[in-house]
C-alpha cells in the first residue's frame, strides 16, 4: 500500500492513466468468466448423459448476462488512449482492453457452441504439440497405491473450517460461500474476494491440502496483492495471465507437499481433452477418449470432458500444464516468484511490471505464498517427471 501523498503525486502525474485504469475498473469489475461458464443444471445432465450409456449430448443450461456486451465493447474502445504520452503505458493498456473484449466476446457467445470455441482460442489457445508429448509421458506413468489421504471422507462444512485455519498464516479476510453451480470442487471468485465451495461434496484430506495451496496459497494472494497496488490492471487482471497464475497455483501444490501423480494425471488428461476439441470432438467423444480409451473413472471423466465443453469449447484447462512446467523451470533457475504474485499478471508482462515500479505505479508484494520458501514434495516420480516436462 502507498501513502495518500505519494498517491496524490502519481495521480498529478500520470492523470489519463489512472482516469482510463478507473473506468476500465467500472466496467469490467462485475464480469467474471467463471460465473458465466459453469453450467446451472450440471447434475442433471450427468445422470442424463449416465443413463443413456454416454450416447446423449448434454443440454447445459448457462446463466443469463447482467450486462450489454455491445455497449461494453464500445466503451472499451472509447478511451482515449492518445492522451497516455508514455509510450510503455499507452501500448500496455491498449493490450488491456483488447483483452477484456476478448473476454466479453467469449461470454457473451457461452451456449452458441463453435462461436463461443473460436473466441475461447483467442483467449486461451490450444495444445501445442509439445504439450500433448507432455501429457502423454505423464500419463504413461502407474497409477500409484490408493492410500487413506486420498478417500473422500470430509464434509463441506468440514472443509469450510480447514480452509478457515490454513488461512490464519495469512495477513487477509476469507470470505467462504457455497455454491451449486461450479465445475471444480472450489474456486476463487476474485470479483468479491470469496473462496467458493461446491455443496453437497465429499473432500479427501490430500484434496484439501491441495484446494488450500491452490486457491487461497495463489489464487487468494494474487487477489489481495492485486488490490493494493496503485493501478486496478493488477486486480483486473493482465493479458495471457490464466497461464503464469494457474502455474504457479499448482507448483504452490508441489511445494506444498500436496500434488500427486494422480493430480497431475488429471492435469494431463485435460490437454487431451482440450486437444480433442480442435479435432471437432463431441461431449460423448471427449468422454469416451478419457473414460473409454484411457480407463479414467467416469466421474472424474465426466468433470474433466465437462471443463472444456461447457460453453461450446473452453480450452483454458489447457493451460495448468504448460504453466507449470513454465513456473518450475524458473524454479530450477532459482529466479524469485514475487513479480508474478504481484496481482493477475502473466510472465510475459513481467519486464512492463519492472518498468511500472521504476515510475512507483507498481509496488512489492504484500503477501507471498508461504509453500514457495517450503519444499514439501518427497515423490521422486513427480520430480522425475518435471525435470523432464520438454
Amino acid at each position: 500500500m502507498i501513502g495518500e501523498k505519494q498517491a496524490e503525486q502519481l495521480l498529478q502525474q500520470y492523470p489519463y492513466v489512472f482516469q482510463i485504469d478507473a473506468n476500465l475498473d467500472r466496467l469490467v469489475r462485475k464480469i467474471e468468466l467463471l460465473s458465466y461458464i459453469n453450467p446451472q443444471n450440471i447434475e442433471k445432465e450427468k445422470q442424463r448423459f449416465f443413463a443413456s450409456k454416454y450416447s446423449v449430448e448434454p443440454e447445459f443450461k448457462y446463466p443469463k448476462l447482467k450486462f450489454d456486451p455491445y455497449k461494453l465493447h464500445r466503451l472499451f474502445f472509447s478511451q482515449r488512449l492518445e492522451r497516455i504520452r508514455n509510450e510503455h503505458l499507452r501500448k500496455l493498456y491498449q493490450d488491456v482492453i483488447y483483452y477484456y473484449s476478448n473476454m466479453v466476446q467469449c461470454i457473451e457467445t457461452i451456449g452458441k457452441s463453435r462461436n463461443f470455441y473460436y473466441n475461447s482460442l483467442r483467449v486461451y489457445g490450444t495444445p501445442t504439440e509439445k504439450d500433448v508429448q507432455n501429457a502423454r509421458f505423464i500419463l504413461h506413468f502407474a497409477d500409484e497405491p490408493v492410500v487413506p489421504d486420498m478417500e473422500k471422507v470430509f464434509s463441506a462444512e468440514e472443509a469450510r473450517s480447514y480452509f478457515e485455519d490454513f488461512v490464519q498464516q495469512y495477513n487477509f479476510p476469507l470470505n467462504i460461500k457455497y455454491s451449486t453451480s461450479i465445475a471444480a470442487e472450489a474456486m476463487v471468485s476474485n470479483s468479491t474476494q470469496s473462496l467458493l465451495i461446491k455443496k453437497n461434496t465429499k473432500f479427501s484430506k490430500n484434496q484439501l491440502l491441495t484446494l488450500a495451496n491452490h486457491e487461497i496459497g495463489v489464487h487468494l494472494v494474487t487477489t489481495y496483492n492485486g488490490l493494493q497496488q496503485p493501478l486496478k490492471i493488477f486486480s483486473n487482471g493482465l493479458p495471457k495471465n490464466v497461464e503464469t497464475q494457474e502455474g504457479l497455483a499448482v507448483f504452490s501444490e508441489y511445494m506444498g507437499g500436496a500434488l500427486t501423480l494422480k493430480r497431475l494425471k488429471e492435469i494431463a488428461y485435460r490437454v487431451l481433452a482440450a486437444d480433442s476439441l480442435i479435432k471437432g470432438y463431441s461431449f460423448a467423444d471427449t468422454f469416451d477418449l478419457i473414460h473409454g480409451q484411457y480407463k479414467l473413472n467416469r466421474d472424474d471423466a465426466f468433470t474433466i470432458t465437462l471443463r472444456v465443453h461447457r460453453g461450446g469449447g473452453f480450452t483454458k484447462d489447457r493451460l495448468y500444464l504448460s504453466g507449470l512446467r513454465k513456473i518450475y523451470k524458473r524454479y530450477l533457475r532459482e529466479e524469485s516468484m514475487d513479480t508474478l504474485l504481484t496481482g493477475k499478471v502473466a510472465l510475459e508482462y513481467e519486464e512492463t511490471i519492472n518498468y511500472l515500479k521504476g515510475l512507483g505505479l507498481a509496488h512489492p508484494i504484500t503477501h507471498k505464498s508461504y509453500s514457495f520458501d517450503q519444499k514439501l514434495n518427497t515423490n521422486k516420480t513427480l520430480d522425475f517427471i518435471l525435470n523432464n516436462l520438454k
